[in-house]
């Protein structure tokens, strides 16, 4: 049985030698391409000296690198991603998107990019993060009256965007559930003198310092209890791992836009 070939983008970053490591530990999947951008130090290295396998060069030439590869997992930038998913087109990549940051507009890009290509796209590759999700529309209908929420997350000091996508995709499983707008309802700070809570807002707050992987909260709280469900990284691997699994879903489905709901089948 032949391997699926992954090719990864960022492979120096953080993310990206977690990713390396993983695809090398697999039986079934081999390191097709390493990607960098094209102002890294480290292209021309051997991607083993970053925790992939010998034998693939660390490369900038994203189309000439992904030739042949049967699917990219980038966890990058918008900028960056939106490139790549371009070049995944062309070549009938498929592509994993753990990338958050993006606007609406850009995310219409990766739907009109999944009418030829198979596309995960998901704030949170996390198999946890992804159970949270489900488990907060129970929740949230239960605890739908008389029960303020709000969501704390938590992030190492080197990320650049908040809240972040996991935050906000949990936001926006609350309102669907609730049937409100997260545009709508959602406040991202407070300061001075605020008044009170507007019962029908959904809050967030953001904390950044140290290493930490990622820590996410939603919090119902309400006259005499509260309620709080969450989640704690202790490793960018179980990211690595979820990205991975969705790359194998990808292979035995056809080209359309996916999250990780569908590669657990928890819809």
């Amino acid at each position: 049985m032949s391997k699926l070939k992954v090719a990864i983008a960022g492979c120096t970053g953080r993310m990206g030698r977690v990713l390396l490591d993983c695809v090398a530990q697999a039986d079934d999947l081999e390191l097709h391409a390493a990607l960098d951008h094209a102002s890294s130090p480290h292209l021309g290295r051997d991607a083993s000296e970053f925790g992939g396998a010998r034998g693939v060069t660390v490369t900038a030439d994203a189309a000439t690198a992904l030739q042949g590869a049967d699917v990219l997992i980038d966890f990058t930038r918008p900028e960056g991603t939106l490139t790549h998913l371009e070049i995944c087109q062309r070549h009938g990549v498929n592509i994993v998107i753990g990338t958050t940051g993006f606007s609406a507009q850009e995310k219409a890009v990766l739907g009109a990019a999944a009418q030829s290509i198979g596309v995960v796209f998901a704030p949170n590759m996390s198999v946890g993060v992804n159970l949270l999700f489900k488990l907060l529309e129970t929740a949230s209908r239960v605890l739908s009256h008389g029960y303020d929420i709000e969501i704390i997350e938590a992030h190492h000091r080197h990320k650049v965007d908040a809240p972040s996508g996991t935050a906000l995709g949990l936001g926006e499983v609350v309102a669907r559930t609730l049937g409100r707008d997260l545009e709508q309802c959602a406040v991202y700070g407070r300061e001075g003198v605020t008044g009170e809570r507007d019962p029908s807002t959904i809050g967030f707050a953001t904390v950044r310092g140290g290493d930490i992987v990622g820590d996410h909260t939603v919090l119902y709280a309400g006259i005499g209890e509260r309620i709080e469900i969450t989640h704690k990284a202790s490793s960018r691997a179980t990211f690595a791992l979820g990205a991975l699994r969705a790359a194998r879903f990808l292979q035995a489905h056809p080209a359309g836009m996916y999250d990780m709901q569908d590669v657990l089948s928890l819809k």
